[in-house]
């Protein structure tokens, strides 16, 4: 009686857990490789995602057909990571080996430095604001374990915004221009500030700090609410704008890098660094 309780107890926690993942593959694995991060969708709702095949390349994918193929070829000694569309419909890379924001025509393909600046350590991610256009760039150093935080206002422009931070990897612009978040992946802090209408940041505050695991890329949704990329853990987190953890969705990999959320919001599109892959949870 006792060995198959315990047989049913394990039958039983088995079946739990399996119940618990929230997403499942759009690609099958290694289509991207290791440096798999970005993601972004246009539009026309085409997905995104730096590093198709090889690094220093964009890959597109059809997510109806779920098939990946090239996009582009950035620049010779470019490496791409984050990715976003401007309200110009243009798409704009952090190219962290050679310190750059890229500029990509959709339509022609055509690749342009809108900025550069060689003080950068690697721009990692970027996001824009949808009322000034602002470009707002997260910048680690992660050999002593800080970071800094910089803004373009236009093209040729990046200017140093707050230095000495912890390691800046995710940031994003709430939906009204008002906010900016950022992450610091090895203190585990999310950080709000309020942003002024230059541009410029104030009002600093510690919103959440997680016990354990990192973080990567995070994305708002319309409501303002994050979606926070647990690298490590495998979980995406979804936290209101005040630091509260509203849900979790358990991933089927443990490196999640980057998400984004589908125009209507339906679905969010996970890059998973060991897999190689989009993981999708329905939201």
């Amino acid at each position: 009686m006792k060995k198959y309780f315990t047989i049913l107890l394990l039958s039983v926690s088995t079946i739990g857990y399996a119940q618990q993942r929230d997403s499942y593959d759009l690609l099958q694995e290694k289509v991207f490789p290791e440096g798999m991060e970005g993601p972004a969708i246009d539009k026309a709702g085409n997905l995104y995602a730096v590093s198709f095949g090889r690094r220093g390349t964009i890959g597109i994918v059809n997510i109806e057909q779920a098939k990946a193929t090239l996009f582009v070829n950035l620049p010779e000694g470019s490496t791409g990571n984050g990715i976003r569309f401007g309200k110009d419909g243009m798409m704009y890379v952090a190219d962290y080996t050679n310190h750059n924001i890229l500029k990509i025509n959709p339509s022609t393909k055509e690749i342009a430095v809108f900025a550069h600046n060689d003080k950068m350590n690697q721009p990692n991610d970027l996001s824009i604001s949808s009322v000034t256009g602002y470009i707002y760039l997260s910048d680690p150093d992660w050999k002593n374990n800080s970071g800094n935080l910089w803004i373009s206002r236009g093209e040729e422009s990046i200017t140093l915004l707050e230095s000495n931070m912890g390691t800046t990897n995710g940031v994003e612009v709430s939906p009204d221009g008002k906010k900016l978040f950022v992450n610091e992946s090895i203190q585990r802090q999310v950080i709000a500030y309020d942003i002024l209408q230059d541009g410029s940041i104030a009002n600093k505050r510690v919103i959440h700090t997680f016990s354990d695991f990192g973080m990567d890329g995070m994305r708002c949704d319309s409501k303002g609410n994050l979606y926070i990329s647990r690298y490590g853990d495998g979980k995406i987190v979804k936290m209101s704008p005040e630091g509260v953890i509203l849900k979790s969705y358990l991933l089927k990999g443990k490196n999640c890098t980057n998400i984004t959320l589908s125009n209507d919001e339906k679905r969010a599109y996970v890059t998973m660094q060991e897999r190689g892959c989009f993981e999708v949870i329905d939201l």
